[in-house]
């Protein structure tokens, strides 16, 4: 199995295993479940990216298409229009910090890379547009490559496993080897279990327990469990915006778990609990 120690990405150094990174995350949609609507200015993005990294983001997601259940699914045309500019505006005003875009589609990678984007984060494992892992290796950037089933409208009636961590390890296994065979290198790849992506409540938290198992692919992992609905039951909490320490509760499992980056909405809370449960866990 591969170990992959680092990445360099827009001069920037993210070396596996030493700290966890926290991937701010910034939703210029009108519908995410959490934030829609409240960046989907270019003005509110470029504050709120602002804000992000002040915070202690090292990574910007920025995401046209909301993958909430039941999301509605947009055009390439709109989601271009939603992202591009934003992209575009982040360089334009100074900001260096290393931006990934949340997309399923070739097309939208390769305008916002050529506007000035770093990396992809693909909820779909790179299944659902079968132009985007050329698109990768010709732009020679990194890609998240999660695991999910069906689509945000289907996934919630996809969630019967016969084995949870085997699953979500073979597909990403196939996803790797999909990559590589397409001229994508090993220092390109991160893996996301994805969390809440046709995964139900005790399925999520399974996932935490036993995230250290995807670890031995020998690839970072991501994490993304910010706000989610499994946070919300178990703290009977229907507000989104009122997860905030059940998500930190989460963010520290996935730690212990080996979890390399953190994609979240709350980048100050969760950089404290990164500063302490680094001190603890990663010696």
């Amino acid at each position: 199995m591969p170990n992959v120690a680092e990445w360099m990405v827009r001069n920037q150094v993210f070396t596996w295993g030493k700290q966890t990174y926290l991937m701010g995350i910034l939703n210029v949609t009108p519908d995410s479940f959490s934030d829609g609507g409240q960046f989907d200015t270019l003005d509110a993005a470029i504050a709120q990216a602002h804000y992000l990294i002040e915070a202690g983001a090292h990574i910007l997601d920025v995401g046209g298409q909301s993958t909430r259940p039941q999301a509605e699914e947009i055009s390439l045309a709109t989601e271009l229009e939603r992202v591009v500019p934003v992209v575009r505006a982040l360089r334009v005003n100074g900001i260096i910090t290393p931006v990934s875009v949340d997309t399923t589609q070739a097309a939208v990678a390769r305008a916002a890379v050529a506007a000035g984007a770093d990396w992809v984060n693909d909820i779909s494992g790179a299944t659902a547009d079968p132009e985007m892992l050329g698109a990768i290796a010709d732009l020679d950037i990194p890609i998240v490559l999660m695991h999910m089933r069906g689509t945000p409208q289907t996934m919630q009636g996809l969630t019967d496993y016969s084995d949870l961590m085997a699953e979500i390890y073979e597909f990403l296994a196939r996803r790797v080897e999909a990559a590589i065979a397409l001229g994508i290198p090993l220092h390109h790849i991160m893996l996301d279990p994805g969390i809440g992506f046709a995964k139900n409540y005790p399925q999520n938290l399974e996932i935490l327990r036993h995230l250290s198992h995807l670890r031995s692919l020998g690839f970072p992992v991501l994490v993304g469990t910010s706000r989610k609905s499994f946070i919300g039951h178990l703290l009977n909490q229907p507000n989104p915006q009122e997860r905030v320490w059940g998500t930190a509760a989460t963010c520290c499992a996935a730690i212990a778990q080996g979890a390399d980056v953190l994609r979240v909405h709350d980048v100050q809370e969760m950089r404290e609990v990164c500063l302490v449960a680094d001190a603890i866990w990663r010696h």
